[in-house]
């Protein structure tokens, strides 16, 4: 599809703000039929007559083009792809139709955000890039001498400033880039919705725009653990079990963000950095043999970089988000590491905390394998009996089958470390008990959260992520999967800034 045509790309060069527009003039531009005096936000009727025309005149056109393409056996997807493109090209010259009729003419003065009055310098033209094409806008230009700052107010008004995407342009982009890679992205954004952009773009912008995102959600999060935010609490009627799965996945990064960090490269050093991640989801009821069922379309996602503690204020927000403080029962499921168990006890003390069965089995596993130059022929029906021991909660009896072996030294060393995560997480392995209460015992939720936000997208074959890249991309498809894209992309005050 062409761009519409603009006599050069002026806002590129013509927005220094130390600069004034030679060609300062003392009325706002108008372009094409705007009737003078017309209040800001209304068509006038000599515009509205104008529009109506080229309209018909298009529409016109294109029948008579695709009729053509009918006609010369072109088939339905040519005729469908020109009276497409002809009705975007007809929705840029009507948008730039209309943002021509208020350039944004503010006064002689408009406040430059610093408290100083600027002062009107002329009018500035600028191209952005928009989902109906290129339009151009010409736009009311204020300087600031105190500040040596220029600015046009129309441009935070629209959305664009210090952007060459519009809105619903950035918002395209970003839907595609959190979904697929960034060249792939720019062909589905090419071919559904006929607008031209690099993969490079498209993925600077999703970042950028990602990164946005993430620090609204962080500073909501801060202002629901300082208690300034309340959420609204959940409608009736309520669910009977508020659960949280947490667990951790590496990212393969690039050199840069890996330097300095041990890890399990052949050198010794790191290739990945983890993300955090936490699911809430909810449980009203049980199948027809008593198994907890998932809620449908319950589940919710946050995930970060940052440090255990800030994590733990992400995860504390999204749960009483979820209604942690109304719903009768709630539960934190995780594989046994120290830190989950801490960030539990700081913000809900109150929950129930459950080691994940699948991780306890495989360290079940690991520990006959530890045993295994004891057990010998024995090893099979051993494991077997952990297991069941296991699945009964009865952590005492494993490791007491466990130290009937006499061992010393080292081997002894290594099999009290391999107790001790049994021992310390004994309360959490009730297994039978969880169950009778109907709960679940298996923290899946969340391992396939991993695997589907974080893995499909930013651990494919020779990827490599800068940790403010990865951390915009994870949480646009946090939001996508939380179904929250639309509540959080429009929330006040998720300023994008940055070059498109």
């Amino acid at each position: 599809m062409g761009a519409v045509p603009v006599a050069d790309r002026a806002d590129r060069d013509c927005e220094r703000g130390d600069l004034r527009c030679a060609s300062a003039v003392s009325r706002p531009w108008r372009r094409g039929p705007w009737r003078r005096g017309a209040k800001r936000g209304r068509l006038s009727q000599e515009l509205a007559a104008a529009l109506a025309a080229e309209a018909a005149a298009e529409v016109t056109r294109l029948a008579a083009a695709a009729a053509g393409s009918l006609a010369g056996g072109a088939g339905l997807e040519a005729a469908e792809n020109v009276i497409r493109g002809g009705l975007i090209r007809l929705g840029a010259s009507v948008l730039e139709d209309l943002l021509a009729a208020d350039p944004g003419y503010a006064g002689p003065r408009a406040d430059c955000g610093c408290g100083h009055p600027a002062e009107i310098a002329g009018y500035r033209d600028k191209t952005a890039d928009t989902v109906l094409g290129r339009v151009a806008i010409r736009r009311a230009w204020y300087h600031c001498t105190a500040c040596a700052h220029g600015f046009a107010p129309r441009d935070a008004q629209l959305g664009i400033a210090g952007q060459g995407m519009s809105p619903g342009l950035r918002k395209m982009a970003a839907r595609a880039a959190a979904a697929v890679p960034f060249a792939a992205a720019a062909r589905l954004v090419s071919e559904l919705a006929g607008i031209t952009l690099t993969g490079k773009r498209a993925g600077r912008r999703a970042e950028a725009d990602g990164q946005a995102a993430a620090a609204v959600i962080e500073a909501q999060a801060a202002a629901v653990q300082a208690r300034t935010l309340v959420p609204v609490p959940p409608a009736p009627p309520l669910p009977d079990v508020l659960y949280v799965a947490i667990d951790g996945t590496g990212v393969p990064v690039t050199a840069a963000e890996a330097e300095g960090r041990p890890g399990k490269g052949e050198d010794g050093t790191a290739r990945t950095r983890e993300v955090k991640m936490a699911v809430a989801f909810t449980q009203t009821a049980a199948d027809a043999d008593g198994r907890p069922v998932r809620d449908p379309a319950s589940s919710s996602y946050v995930a970060t970089f940052a440090p255990a503690a800030a994590f733990g204020t992400l995860m504390a927000a999204e749960a009483r988000r979820r209604g942690a403080s109304h719903i009768r029962q709630m539960v934190i499921l995780g594989d046994g590491a120290a830190w989950i168990w801490n960030l539990a006890a700081t913000h809900f003390p109150e929950a129930t905390q459950i080691v994940d069965l699948y991780h306890a089995r495989e360290h079940l596993h690991d520990l006959a394998r530890q045993l295994e130059f004891m057990l010998g022929r024995h090893k099979d029906d051993w494991l077997a009996a952990r297991l069941a021991e296991l699945d009964d909660g009865d952590i005492d009896a494993i490791c007491a089958a466990a130290r009937a072996f006499p061992l010393t030294g080292k081997k002894a060393s290594d099999l009290q470390t391999a107790l001790g995560y049994f021992e310390h997480n004994a309360r959490r392995m009730s297994y039978a008990r969880f169950r009778k209460l109907g709960m679940f015992v298996g923290s899946g939720a969340v391992e396939a959260g991993c695997k589907a936000i974080v893995a499909q997208r930013c651990k494919l074959s020779g990827m490599r992520w800068t940790l403010a890249g990865a951390y915009g991309i994870l949480t646009l498809r946090c939001l996508d999967a939380s179904d929250r894209w639309e509540q959080t992309w429009t929330q006040p005050g998720q300023a994008r800034s940055g070059a498109a």
